[in-house]
């Protein structure tokens, strides 16, 4: 397809990267396209997703000159502290924790967690308000063709073309797969249990990180007395704790959680997630680029999943909107390789992390248990390393695209 194309940008996929991305997009002039293949009602009810996630400190910055904050009144809870710490199952938690503080970084939390439908509707809101943004959904996208533009076949017959295509669309990316890119990865053998608690006692902003041998057991802090769980277990035994009835369950859910918030039970449906590593080998071709989980997929022991990609977004977003005002074509390959050199490292160095941290606490090997407890009782000593921490999980490390330092693309 020659001649004008229908909009600047093709985004495949309106999820938690694709709309941010449209959004940081059309600040920048640009015109874009999202379709998605859900429909927004589905992608927001509260049956289709009963995860949170940590908005870091930056990507909260991000999202307030996005516009999205404004959307999410009343569904912030802020996270003031985290606490990092070892144990087993019944036999409580190890003397030796670690203590993020978000005082001995500034005032401002280290971040806020927020229910992931509540960020799709603020998204979507968001959306609704920028005239440079179409967004098809719910439909497919049979066929991207790449060559002086990048031509979208959709479930429809309809053909939208652009300069340039942005896959979006999850971990098992069909965009990603059509064009050959490659991934490497595997499977931790574990699942995720995703649950909401109502406890007693208020969390205080709290957020807990309980590494136990089956996987960690976190205890995210939610609006009001509630909190979500996200319970790592291996495979086998995830699926025996999803088959208990609510009683069973319950009581496995108290011997991890304690009752330091006192009397708590869980609440609405359960939900699991396969846990995998997944990079893909290359980030960009000729009129495309991979962002969030098209491009990676890590293990969500730091819950730092989606603020990954989010760092994508922002990045992405400024070398495109950089490119376009010098009047370069968006879609070339030397333009896109600016956008994959900058965010590759930070993305591999975090899977690799993420993944030793898994294995280091994810067994019940006394030799390996004590060192692992000697070195978070060393951590929580060493001030200048334990700030580092906390401004990395802040997302304030690094090389920060425009957005994230709160600035417009």
């Amino acid at each position: 397809m020659t001649g004008k194309p229908d909009s600047d940008v093709l985004i495949v996929g309106g999820g938690l990267a694709g709309l941010p991305l449209a959004l940081a997009l059309a600040q920048g002039g640009l015109s874009v396209t999202v379709v998605d293949v859900l429909d927004p009602a589905t992608a927001t009810d509260a049956g289709f997703d009963g995860r949170v996630s940590a908005i870091a400190l930056a990507s909260c910055r991000m999202f307030e000159q996005l516009g999205v904050t404004r959307y999410l009144t009343g569904q912030m809870q802020p996270i003031n502290d985290i606490l990092v710490s070892d144990g087993r199952v019944r036999d409580g938690a190890s003397p030796f924790f670690l203590h993020f503080d978000h005082k001995e970084i500034g005032n401002e939390p280290l971040g806020h967690l927020i229910e992931n439908r509540h960020i799709r509707i603020a998204l979507q809101k968001a959306t609704e308000e920028q005239p440079l943004i179409r967004l098809i959904a719910p439909q497919s996208v049979t066929r991207v063709e790449y060559g002086a533009q990048a031509v979208a076949t959709l479930g429809n017959g309809e053909r939208v073309s652009a300069r340039l295509c942005f896959a979006a669309d999850g971990r098992g990316s069909p965009t990603r797969q059509a064009a050959g890119i490659k991934t490497v990865g595997w499977d931790y053998g574990q699942m995720g249990i995703v649950s909401t608690v109502e406890h007693e006692l208020p969390h205080e902003g709290v957020a807990q990180e309980y590494f136990l041998p089956g996987g960690p057991f976190a205890i995210l802090p939610m609006v009001g007395n509630r909190s979500s769980l996200v319970w790592t277990e291996k495979t086998a035994d995830a699926k025996a704790i999803l088959s208990l009835d609510n009683d069973a369950f319950a009581e496995e859910m108290r011997a991890r959680f304690g009752d330091y918030l006192g009397e708590c039970r869980p609440v609405g449906p359960r939900w699991s997630y396969p846990l995998t590593l997944q990079l893909a080998r290359d980030y960009v071709r000729p009129r495309l680029a991979l962002v969030g989980d098209a491009a990676h997929g890590i293990h969500p022991i730091a819950g730092q999943g989606l603020n990954l990609g989010l760092r994508d977004v922002a990045a992405a977003a400024e070398v495109v909107v950089d490119a376009a005002r010098l009047g370069l074509d968006i879609g070339a390959l030397d333009v896109l390789e600016r956008y994959q050199s900058w965010r590759r490292f930070d993305s591999v160095a975090l899977s690799l992390v993420t993944d030793g941290l898994n294995r280091l606490f994810s067994n019940d090997i006394a030799p390996i248990r004590l060192a692992r407890d000697l070195g978070l009782g060393a951590v929580a000593q060493m001030g200048p390393l334990r700030r580092f921490f906390m401004r990395h999980a802040a997302g304030m490390v690094g090389d920060l695209p425009r957005l994230l330092r709160g600035e417009a693309v």
